[in-house]
This record gives C-alpha cells, sequence and structure tokens, in this order.
C-alpha cells in the first residue's frame, strides 16, 4: 500500500513510518497540514495517516477539505484525545477510523489493512463468505454448509464485522469499536460472552473451526488448512 502520513512530531512520524516500511508499505511523510491537503489532493494514495493536532491546518478541517474535494481516500485519524466526543468528531469529519495515542502498532496496521480491504470491496456487496460460512445482509441470513444458523441482532452485527476482517486479527478495542460504537468499557465481558456464543453458533457440529482465539491479541475468523 502507498501510505501518507501527516504528523508533526518527527520521532514518532519516522517510527511509524520505518515500522511502515518493514510492513511492505510504500510511506511518504509530511509535518504540517496544508502539505498533507497538497498531497492528499493531487497524489494517489491508499491510506492516510492524520494526526488531529498539526500546524498551518488541523487534522479535521484538513480531512473536511479532502471530502469537500471528493477525495475518498481512506483516513485513520490518530490522536492524543481519547474522550468519546473526540472520536464522533473526527468521525464525523470525515475520518474512516479512529486510533488514540500511545497505540500498539499492530492493532494501527490490522486497521489499516481492514480500511484498504473495505475501499477494494465491490460496492453494493451483499453477500460474504468465509470458507463454508454464508452471510446475505439483505436476507439477514446466515448458513454454513447450506445450514441455517439463527442469531440474535447483535450477533449477527459481529459475525458481518469479522467476515469483513476475515484474515486478520481484530482486538478487542477494533471489535467495541465497530460493533458496539464506544458504549461499553473496553474491560467489560461483553465481547467474550458474544464471542462464545458465536462460536458456538457457527462452528459447533463443523469439523473445522472458523473462529479463532490468538492469546493476548484478539479473535481472527478465517478458514485453516
Amino acid at each position: 500500500m502507498r501510505v501518507l502520513v501527516v504528523e508533526d512530531d518527527h520521532k514518532a512520524s519516522d517510527y511509524l513510518a520505518n515500522a511502515l516500511r518493514e510492513s511492505g508499505n510504500a510511506v511518504e511523510q509530511v509535518a504540517d497540514g496544508l502539505d498533507g491537503l497538497h498531497r492528499a489532493r493531487h497524489e494517489r494514495f491508499d491510506i492516510l495517516i492524520v494526526d488531529r493536532m498539526l500546524p498551518r491546518l488541523d487534522g479535521l478541517t484538513l480531512i473536511r477539505s479532502l471530502r469537500e474535494h471528493q477525495v475518498s481516500t481512506p483516513v485513520l485519524i490518530l490522536s492524543a484525545l481519547d474522550q468519546v466526543d473526540d472520536r464522533v468528531r473526527g468521525l464525523r469529519a470525515g475520518g474512516d477510523d479512529y486510533l488514540t495515542k500511545p497505540y500498539h502498532f499492530v492493532e494501527l496496521l490490522a486497521r489499516i489493512e481492514a480500511l484498504a480491504r473495505r475501499e477494494r470491496a465491490e460496492p453494493g456487496a451483499t453477500r460474504l463468505e468465509v470458507g463454508d460460512l454464508v452471510l446475505d445482509l439483505v436476507a439477514r441470513r446466515v448458513t454454513r454448509a447450506d445450514k441455517r444458523i439463527e442469531l440474535t441482532a447483535r450477533e449477527f452485527q459481529l459475525l458481518e464485522f469479522l467476515m469483513r476482517n476475515a484474515g486478520q486479527v481484530v482486538t478487542r478495542t477494533m471489535i467495541l469499536e465497530g460493533v458496539w460504537d464506544y458504549h461499553f468499557d473496553p474491560q467489560t465481558n461483553v465481547i467474550d460472552v458474544h464471542i462464545s456464543r458465536l462460536r458456538q453458533a457457527v462452528d459447533r457440529g463443523f469439523p473445522r473451526p472458523l473462529l479463532h482465539t490468538v492469546r493476548g491479541a484478539g479473535y481472527v475468523l478465517r478458514e485453516e488448512e
């Protein structure tokens, strides 16, 4: 992927850029909002990583300007501002995801990979598949090996989130933000309860499990060899 990092803290920017390059990405760096806006408007990038507090033009104004000019490149906002209202303002400004500092690089990498997959996804797709597991968004129907699986509304949302991120480890924070929209404390066991119920629904009675726990990291939905 080609990534633009817009960050005025040079040490933080270099750390992030080097880590992304080691992960196989092409990375450009700018240190203020106006330069970031110019580069993002006139060059092609797969992902923009934008700090909120920037000189000359703040991150949210940068993002609003991009959206006003019909630039739809996915944006991950990085910020030390971690209140719910701060996150909501970032998303309403046109950001696609919001990650607070300090962050774990593995989570940031998973998030930008998820944004890139979402950008590449076929517009209007109504059917998600992982192995023999099929989720029909229009009919609100889930089957595995043609066997109907009954889920609650929240379990359906959780499965959709996991299937849209199939093959990638998703953290508890990512699930809370993607499925529960920040309404629960990260220490709550609500995720464990729903993951357990979902695992029983989609894996019980089938020879190969699809929903896996990655110890110390999160969960992944994938078909293993």
